[in-house]
């Protein structure tokens, strides 16, 4: 079982829970994101425990392949991890973006695309976030309301409490809004179009680089009657939140001991504490503690898993089945 240094990104739109919702001091203000779990380029994570404590993710998986990322994962990813794990802390809106698909973005940039979701950790008031469209419209007429600063207008906006799921396939326009504290798993991929940002400036103190005109092709159009993902809230047992080719992703509400079998399993699995403390035994004896803003990864190899909350703990869990 692994932990990482996390990597905190300090952001002109960041606030300041991050740092305290993770139990960790640092000088750094604004963070608006922290990577859990990235192997990026120029932003890998180091493993922090154990052993193999200083080792980047790719070397990690370069030395131990298909036993930590699962055969079929490392056939198709090689020693690239294929998801990308966030935490972000939105203390204004973030800009109105959108990600190519996977046949677009190796078009255009030789890069995956970006299917992602967001799971609602915590809320100020007001907090909202915007996913798709609101209304049927056509390439040109989102290119007009770009232009004339009225796409706000024809976006679905939410009002937004925690516990509540968006699940992002790549195509589909949304930007999180001010007062949102969520918990983000997507493929790993760096390519966003920023299709509005409110006319901010950036520090350099000129306008941010917009990508509307890229992103008019990478949009999908079709509008759905409820952006939100649904499901039905229950302790003590595995919820699944999102199923699709490039994750599937679960949630624990633990007040009690809980062992989640794994042995027809063929991925890793990554495991975010959301809330609350306890530890994870693997079926070989392994224990590791874990508390709120953490996130763990284990290896393909790992049969069973049991958590032990002390008092109560929520989990998110994802793989690559």
């Amino acid at each position: 079982m692994y932990k990482f240094q996390p990597i905190l990104k300090s952001l002109i739109w960041g606030g300041e829970k991050i740092a305290p919702y993770k139990q960790i001091e640092t000088e750094q203000h604004n963070i608006g994101e922290s990577w859990e779990l990235s192997g990026v380029e120029g932003n890998e994570s180091v493993v922090a425990n154990g052993p193999e404590a200083g080792t980047k993710l790719p070397d990690l998986l370069a030395r131990h392949g298909a036993a930590l990322l699962g055969k079929a994962n490392y056939e198709r990813f090689g020693n690239e991890f294929p998801l990308l794990i966030k935490f972000i802390d939105a203390r204004q809106d973030l800009s109105i973006q959108v990600h190519p698909n996977d046949k677009l973005a190796w078009e255009r940039h030789h890069s995956k695309g970006k299917t992602e979701m967001w799971y609602v950790v915590a809320t100020d008031p007001g907090a909202h976030l915007r996913s798709g469209f609101s209304k049927q419209v056509t390439p040109e007429e989102y290119e007009a309301s770009v232009e004339n600063h009225t796409i706000t207008d024809i976006l679905a906006d939410y009002a937004i409490r925690p516990g509540d799921v968006f699940f992002l396939p790549a195509g589909r326009v949304h930007a999180i809004g001010a007062g949102s504290f969520i918990a983000e798993i997507q493929q790993t991929s760096n390519i966003t179009y920023r299709i509005y940002d409110y006319g901010r400036v950036g520090a350099d103190g000129k306008p941010r680089e917009l990508h509307t005109e890229l992103a008019k092709e990478a949009i999908d159009y079709t509008v759905q009657p409820d952006y939100r993902t649904h499901y039905t809230p229950a302790r003590d047992t595995r919820v699944e939140l999102v199923s699709c080719p490039y994750f599937t992703t679960s949630l624990f509400d633990l007040t009690r001991e809980q062992t989640l079998d794994l042995s027809t399993l063929d991925s890793f699995v990554v495991v975010m504490c959301l809330e609350g403390h306890g530890t994870l035994t693997d079926d070989r004896g392994e224990t590791m503690t874990v508390h709120q803003g953490e996130t763990v990864l284990l290896p393909a190899t790992t049969c069973t898993l049991r958590f032990t909350p002390e008092g109560s703990m929520k989990l998110l869990t994802s793989w690559i089945a």
